[in-house]
């Protein structure tokens, strides 16, 4: 009972956190009297639209978590990530949509050949390109990835640059018609994902990697294979990341070529680092920071009257720009990322604290 009370003490930050996202599609429907459920059997209100945001951080905080295990925890960059993402939409898309399987064999054997080709290609990536090093591996994982997408706008049993609907998904996953069931489906992959590399990074394996990251030739010095680790790495983080293809794929019903596209590895680049790179809860943050300023921002625009200018700007048009702008803003202000710097000064506020 005691090391319960002492698991439930040490993570009590994030298992608050996780019971609030649990609550908050119902307090939204409180707060704006629309249910969760929808309205008149419709997917429609204030609750079901914030659980559609919510669920794009979920799907893209997995995405980005699965890139911090090799770049914040590795010290491995990766311009590829957007392969094992798309790779694992594409399989469960064809599964569904492209055979004659019963719906439900085709469902359950689409992710499981998904998520295992995406860790089988990121193996073979990793043992064919891990011998080069920082931005060689970078620049052949690019690459790959490229290569991978440019097939897929010319693939025409896909439907080539079109992409393909899929529609063909189990009624209790629907996320039009169960939008909550697929909002804490997602809230269970992402707290999945979050406590196994917790638990990954805290086991001797972890220790590996960390010491991996800060001096590889050292970690070769005192006996580790830093190979086998590192291709352990970038298999997990591969499979992590096809399990989030997976749930991007069912949530907008479609596949295409842009699931491979280089925004699915810049993004979550930056959403480590604008989190905090090589911390837990640094691609979370950075996810839904990026998400939550940019859905408001959408459809915003600002009437200008100046000497020089006159007129609407469409700053939903402009969000490349206030990207940007928001990155060299974090950058400066907290060089480690929003998580990072925090920990730095709470560590600090701690010691003057001590007697």
């Amino acid at each position: 009972m005691s090391r319960l009370r002492r698991i439930l003490r040490s993570n009590a930050f994030y298992l608050v956190i996780l019971a609030a996202l649990i609550l908050l599609p119902h307090v939204i429907g409180w707060i704006t009297s629309d249910s969760p459920f929808g309205i008149g059997g419709r997917p429609r209100g204030q609750s079901i639209f914030w659980q559609g945001v919510m669920i794009e951080v979920f799907i893209l905080a997995v995405l980005a978590m699965s890139y911090n295990l090799i770049f914040g925890f590795t010290g491995v960059i990766s311009f590829g990530h957007a392969l094992f993402f798309g790779i694992s939409g594409y399989t469960l898309g064809i599964f569904l949509e492209k055979t004659n399987l019963e719906l439900g064999i085709a469902f359950g054997a689409g992710i499981i050949v998904g998520i295992l080709l995406a860790g089988l290609l990121g193996f073979i990536m990793g043992l064919v390109s891990l011998r080069l090093k920082g931005v060689y591996f970078a620049l052949f994982t690019l690459a790959v990835a490229e290569m991978f997408f440019i097939y897929a706008q010319r693939w025409s049993f896909t439907s080539a640059e079109d992409g393909f609907p899929v529609g063909n998904i189990p009624d209790w996953l629907n996320p039009t018609r169960e939008r909550l069931t697929f909002y804490y489906v997602a809230l269970i992959l992402l707290a999945f994902t979050f406590v196994f590399i917790k638990r990954l990074i805290e086991s001797p394996t972890g220790s590996v990697l960390l010491a991996i990251r800060e001096n590889e030739e050292r970690a070769k010095t005192i006996g580790y294979h830093t190979l086998r680790f590192k291709l352990f790495s970038i298999s997990m983080s591969a499979m992590l990341a096809a399990s989030a293809g997976i749930l991007h794929m069912l949530f907008n019903k479609k596949v295409g070529p842009e699931m491979f596209s280089l925004a699915f590895t810049i993004d979550p680049l930056l959403m480590t680092i604008i989190g905090g790179l090589g911390t837990l809860s640094g691609p979370v943050v950075g996810s839904g920071v990026l998400l939550l300023i940019e859905r408001p921002l959408r459809d915003f625009s600002i009437m200008l009257e100046t000497p020089l200018f006159t007129g609407e700007i469409d700053v939903g048009q402009a969000w490349s720009l206030i990207l940007g702008i928001i990155f060299i803003v974090v950058v400066l202000l907290f060089p480690q990322g929003i998580v990072g710097t925090w920990n730095k000064w709470w560590a600090k506020l701690r010691q003057i604290k001590k007697p």
